[in-house]
């Protein structure tokens, strides 16, 4: 778990909230100055337009999220004047309709493209947004409404609420409306899939005051010319992710901007100075992106109106404090987030001065000493993260009771706290209403019994203490959606009463000295459950059976268990699983095949393990996103096949960089779960390395059959999954020749042949592999020179040992009597125009190649282990 995706997402759905709160977002406002009555009803064909636009859609209550969402459309009568219907605005004098306000209506269907709501050419505001409109396209015909001031067609529910079903964008309307409506003043298109940069005309509508493209999935370049739109009172661009830019110092002239929220972005350079004199800024959010430089608390006195600031996760370092500064005067900040600051020392004393403060998020700095205890005089604060510093002392269940508004505490990860109860609770009035609570690494040796007393609980952290049993009353908290007590000293059997929590999302109960069998129940009692970890206990018995259709089950690690018999067939009805571990176990399977109809699984691992038989791979399974399979130390036998290799051509990419895999998966979930904390482990380089999510599943892409029986050649079309970075074929019985189309393999970074029967030369075409980092086919019966250019020449004689046929500057054989040989081609056909041939005399090559999964990671003595199992092979 990661705060910092929990305060993200909180942050997010405040500002949401916000969205139907503030004056600043109301819906489409009267346009008419006058309040006269109309002097015209509405037009025949427009009010045929608005009813038929009505009847393509139908009301649904889950349609919307607002909480005060009703289904306007319901007045809409054929018989009444149009003008008067709920949301309908028509000109007075004209009669035209100008203005449809539908926000929050209910309404569910597909936006058609022929829809004749965009006949209506007078339209001056129009808002549809809070409905769902079920993934469709926005139609080229909004690019007709030229008089449009007004345009919001967001999509709320963002992922701390619900899916959203978005709408899509083509850049080409995106490109056609911003020509056409250069009257737009308000432009929000929040959650609408876009999937483009940012068009560059977007600076011509001089017009703009309120601008907000959150989570629209643009990339590129920002357009420098926004931040001349002079009239700008709000700009959001939140969570775009791969949007990149700079901040001019032109954005001082945006005298009027009120709110600047560009978080999660790639934004880098400095933030100019500038940006500190607009004394209406009232928001400020640069979460999450690459601004640099260093900031004093002084630059900060000129914005009066500053209610919201967060710098959090950038490059930046910040003055904890200048003496000289009057902190009395600092503005009324509510939300200050300076997580990952490069924040150092104590905690700041000038934060006691935000008295109005309700959110504080200061974790991943290195902040150190006590936590001060004016902390607990700031009877607002709502939200207190200060995880993954080095702070450290006691803190006492008393001290929290003076935060009576709490609802979000996080201590742990990293610091070095003493959570202390007391032994007379009784008395201490403790804010029931925590909603998350972090108390991992607090030294606990029991479950701190206030929590029974938190009716509102919805997640809870408590991993890394030295915990041992789990009190009886926990399964009566059917609020909480996640529960982690990973890295304790949990014993005796999992209760079945686990299965109360019918709201799980997140459950991970690893690293502990749990027995007995996985309650049956884990597998079907809730509709929610996105992550499941039980690994690293001594679990016995076959793991859950039944697992219903429609479940959420995105992860499943079972690893380092004593779990036996087969995996469930019925692990195919979790449509949305991406990652299974069950490595390390007793299971006695053949080869899960039937996986391969799994539409977004992309990591499977079942190293260590009683699976034999072939490897095989009917058409209709083919492992669509498939990234990494492990399968080593089983008993698989026989040969592989082309057949088999094409069911991995999931691995076969343009860009190694453009994996699948995203940050996200914690953003895709309700629990703030962030994907580069969790671990995978490998038998890579010789030794078993363990990655973090960012290292494995946005970079690896790895085939591990190695330690099994298989036999035969390699098939050449393995040459053909350019993607993978690694491939581990040791400790088998493979015979034939290396093909020569791994030279294909252009993001190889580690190949591992050895402890095989292989045969013939290493194909010269290897040396092209510029990322090899480890590479090795001791073992084997290879002969012929070691090709003695590229990066081949840089591996020492471990690599190669093992083959008596094989010679070169890397072992004692040298070459001086073999005949020169011919370069083949990736194909295989000999180069019949060049002729060239391998040298007679080794050259030391001093040119550096680079590439590699880690820098300075160590192999240590790992061919001790490949000897050991050649002689069992032998004998």
């Amino acid at each position: 778990m990661t705060m910092m995706g929990l305060l993200h997402s909180v942050a997010l759905s405040i500002q949401f909230l916000l969205l139907f709160s503030s004056s600043l977002f109301t819906n489409c406002l009267t346009l008419n100055d006058s309040t006269t009555t109309h002097h015209h009803e509405c037009h025949q064909h427009e009010s045929n337009a608005l009813l038929s636009f009505k009847q393509s859609f139908f009301i649904s209550k889950s349609a919307s999220y607002n909480t005060f969402s009703y289904p306007k459309t319901v007045s809409w009568i054929p018989t009444t004047d149009c003008c008067s219907w709920d949301g309908i605005e028509c000109d007075e004098l004209t009669g035209h309709v100008i203005s449809i306000d539908l926000s929050s209506s209910l309404l569910y269907g597909s936006m058609d493209a022929n829809s004749t709501l965009f006949s209506l050419v007078h339209l001056q505001c129009l808002d549809l947004s809070d409905n769902d409109f079920n993934h469709s396209q926005i139609p080229a015909r909004i690019g007709h409404l030229s008089q449009l001031r007004h345009l919001n067609l967001s999509q709320f529910g963002e992922t701390t609420l619900s899916v959203i079903k978005r709408l899509h964008l083509k850049e080409s309307t995106l490109r056609s409306l911003i020509q056409n409506s250069t009257r737009l003043e308000q432009l929000r298109l929040n959650f609408v899939t876009i999937s483009s940069s940012l068009p560059h005309t977007l600076t011509n509508l001089t017009s703009l005051q309120i601008l907000s493209f959150w989570q629209c999935e643009l990339h590129g370049e920002f357009p420098i010319g926004i931040f001349s739109l002079a009239n700008l009172t709000y700009l959001n661009f939140a969570e775009n992710q791969n949007l990149q830019g700079t901040l001019p110092a032109s954005i001082g002239n945006l005298t009027n901007l009120a709110h600047l929220i560009l978080e999660d972005n790639v934004f880098h350079g400095e933030i100019p100075r500038s940006l500190f004199g607009l004394e209406n800024l009232v928001t400020l959010d640069l979460f999450s992106n690459f601004f640099e430089g260093r900031l004093a608390l002084d630059m900060f006195l000129k914005l009066k109106m500053l209610n919201v600031l967060d710098l959090s996760f950038n490059k930046l370092s910040l003055f904890s404090q200048n003496r000289d500064v009057n902190v009395t005067i600092l503005p009324p900040i509510q939300w200050l987030g300076l997580s990952g600051c490069n924040l150092n020392g104590e905690i700041p004393t000038w934060i006691m001065n935000l008295t109005a403060l309700n959110c504080l998020g200061l974790s991943r700095n290195n902040l150190q000493g006590e936590i001060p205890y004016f902390f607990f005089k700031l009877e607002n604060l709502t939200i207190l993260d200060l995880i993954h510093n080095i702070l450290e002392g006691q803190i006492e269940l008393d001290m929290l009771s003076k935060l009576q508004k709490l609802t979000i505490l996080s201590l742990g990860g990293g610091n070095k706290l003493y959570f202390l109860e007391g032994k007379n609770t009784s008395n201490v009035t403790i804010p029931s209403q925590i909603q998350m609570l972090d108390l991992s690494s607090c030294n606990l040796v029991r479950f701190p019994n206030f929590i029974q007393h938190l009716q509102e609980l919805t997640h809870l952290y408590i991993s890394d203490n030295s915990i041992k049993t789990i009190p009886s009353w926990l399964w009566n908290k059917t609020t909480l959606e996640s529960l982690e007590i990973s890295n304790n000293l949990l014993m005796g059997e999992i209760s079945p009463s686990i299965c109360n929590l019918q709201s799980l999302i997140y459950l991970d109960l690893s690293s502990n000295y749990l027995v007995g069998m996985i309650p049956s129940c884990l597998g079907s009692f809730s509709q929610s459950l996105q992550y499941l970890s039980l690994a690293g206990n001594k679990l016995t018995g076959n793991i859950p059976q039944t697992y219903v259709k429609g479940n959420a089950l995105q992860w499943i690690d079972f690893s380092s268990n004593k779990l036996y018999g087969q995996l469930p067939r019925a692990l195919v009805n979790c449509r949305m699983l991406e990652f299974l571990d069950v490595r390390h176990n007793h299971f006695n399977d053949s080869f899960t095949f039937w996986l391969g109809s799994l539409p977004k699984l992309k990591v499977v691992s079942l190293r260590d393990n009683q699976f034999h038989g072939a490897i095989m791979c009917p058409l209709k399974y083919t492992f669509p996103q498939l990234q990494i399979i492990d399968l080593s130390q089983n008993g698989f036998s026989t040969k592989l096949t082309s057949e088999i290799i094409m069911c991995f051509k999931s691995m076969i990419i343009s860009n190694k960089r453009q994996l699948d895999f995203k940050d996200e998966i914690y953003l895709s979930w309700n629990v703030f779960i962030n994907i580069d904390l969790l671990s995978f482990s490998m038998f890579n380089k010789g030794v078993v390395m363990d990655y973090l999510g960012g290292q494995y599943l946005h970079h690896m892409v790895a085939i591990d059959l190695s330690c099994n029986e298989i036999s035969g050649e390699i098939p050449d079309t393995m040459g053909s999954l350019n993607g993978l970075v690694v491939l581990n074929l040791s400790n088998n019985m493979f015979s034939g020749t290396i093909p020569s189309s791994f030279g294909k393999l252009s993001n190889l970074e580690v190949l591992d042949l050895s402890l095989n029967d292989l045969s013939g030369n290493i194909p010269q075409q290897l040396t092209g592999l510029t990322f090899l980092d480890f590479f090795n086919v001791s073992f084997n019966n290879l002969s012929g020179p070691i090709p003695e250019n590229g990066q081949l020449s840089t591996f020492d004689e471990n690599s190669f040992k093992g083959n008596k046929d094989l010679c070169g500057i890397r072992l004692l054989k040298k070459c001086e009597d073999h005949p020169k040989l011919p370069l083949q081609k990736p194909d295989g056909d000999q180069d019949s125009e060049s002729g060239s041939f391998f040298e007679l005399y080794w050259m030391v090559i001093v040119i550096g190649y680079g590439g590699g999964l880690v820098a300075g990671l160590a192999l240590g003595n790992a061919f001790a282990v490949d000897v050991f199992r050649l002689l069992k092979k032998i004998f």
